[in-house]
Parts: structure tokens; C-alpha cells; sequence
């Protein structure tokens, strides 16, 4: 991946709190949530409790969707992400507090005094890491996407 199009994906995850995460249900049929996410480089971290719908939809796939952008009255200035990735739990509580008491409280400040005392008994988190990611950027032209395939090499770049 160039350096350019590495600096857009990192300035867009910086740039946004939320995405869109779509999953696979048991039955065969996508489930579309919005989720708040934290990112170091190319990998993304959320949350969720453990026994909702996405914790199950994942326990039985890991693979999802997303989408990260933001609405705008110019059809031109859509930019945002899509990614094809691979939803994996993390299991080791230092980085369950990491994210939860580090990284959640530096993009969402106001969460802060909730994440310090929280119970993460009930909460489970989740680590995407990309394979595929496509940048949006209609001020290229209508509806036009770069597409690029991730690798640990690119993981390790940009972290």
C-alpha cells in the first residue's frame, strides 16, 4: 500500500467515532449495527456486551462489513471506508482495560469516568483487522473507490 493512501485510512479512522458493523446472523441473514470503535493503525477495536447479537452472530462467523464515513449535502465529498473484516474477542483482560480505560476515553472523553469503574464481566470486545479496505473519495470522480488488500506487513506499517 502507498504512504498516501495509508495516511487517508489512518486520518479517516482518526476522524470518525462510529461505524457501521454488518455481521451474519444464524440464519443466514445480515445483521447492520452501529458501534463505537477505538483504532491504533490498521486495526480496530468496539465493544458490546456479551450476550447480544453481534457476540453471537460472531461466535458462529467472524466475518463482518463495515463502513466508516459521514453524511454531507454534497454528493462529491462522500469519502469515508469499507472493509472486509475478521472479528476476533479478546480474551486477555490487560487489553480489555487497556481499551476500555486508555483508548476508549481519548476519542470519546465524555465516557471516561464510566469506562474507569466498569464492570467487564458483561462486556465483551472485539478486535477487526481489515484484509480488504476501499476509500471512498467522490471528489475523484462519482462513486470512485481505491481498493487495496491488507497483509501483517501493511498492519505492522501502520501501526
Amino acid at each position: 500500500m502507498d504512504s498516501k493512501l495509508r495516511s487517508t485510512i489512518l486520518d479517516l479512522l482518526d476522524k470518525h467515532r462510529i461505524l457501521t458493523l454488518a455481521t451474519l446472523r444464524a440464519d443466514g441473514w445480515p445483521q447492520a449495527t452501529t458501534v463505537g470503535y477505538v483504532s491504533r493503525g490498521l486495526t480496530l477495536w468496539f465493544i458490546t456486551g456479551r450476550d447480544t447479537q453481534k457476540s453471537r452472530n460472531l461466535a458462529g462467523d467472524n466475518r463482518v462489513s463495515l463502513t466508516i464515513d459521514h453524511d454531507t449535502t454534497d454528493p462529491m465529498a462522500i469519502t469515508g471506508l469499507s472493509m472486509a473484516a475478521r472479528a476476533f474477542p479478546v480474551t486477555d483482560e490487560a487489553m480489555i482495560r487497556d481499551i476500555l480505560v486508555s483508548e476508549l476515553p481519548k476519542k470519546y472523553p465524555e465516557y471516561a469516568s464510566m469506562m474507569s469503574g466498569l464492570d467487564i464481566s458483561g462486556v465483551a470486545v472485539f478486535e477487526l483487522r481489515p484484509e480488504v479496505i476501499s476509500v471512498l473519495d467522490y471528489s475523484k470522480g462519482f462513486a470512485h473507490t481505491d481498493e487495496v488488500t491488507i497483509d501483517d506487513t501493511d498492519r505492522r506499517a501502520a501501526a
